[in-house]
């Protein structure tokens, strides 16, 4: 249930960094806990970003090569096992199918923000 309490403000909102940027490598991250693929990704103008994203059951890391996905670029950094992760790829999660990332329907410029 959804109360008035927790809901954002539009300022709320306006804080949370969202770009589109394009996967440049991506390989089998094998000191991850989990399964994951350790990405490297361009977002233009704000350059290029890691991150680690737990999608090996839908993806593997010479597929997502070259895609557009969706991040949120402005959480602090983070250290997931032996690497320093820049961002967060944003993807629907579901038990059943797996991990499924978020990408635009249409080709946009990498940097370009999501609001």
């Amino acid at each position: 249930m959804n109360t008035s309490e927790n809901n954002l403000s539009w300022s709320d909102f306006k804080k949370v960094d969202i770009r589109v940027g394009t996967i440049l490598k991506a390989e089998i991250f094998k000191e991850a806990k989990k399964p994951a693929i350790k990405l490297e990704i361009d977002f233009g103008e704000l350059g290029v970003k890691r991150s680690s994203a737990q999608i090996t059951r839908l993806y593997s890391p010479e597929e997502v090569i070259g895609k557009q996905i969706i991040a949120v670029v402005n959480f602090p950094p983070k250290q997931i096992a032996t690497m320093m992760s820049e961002c967060l790829v944003l993807a629907g999660v579901d038990d059943e199918i797996g991990i499924s990332l978020l990408s635009p329907d249409h080709s946009l410029k990498n940097g370009t923000r999501i609001s």
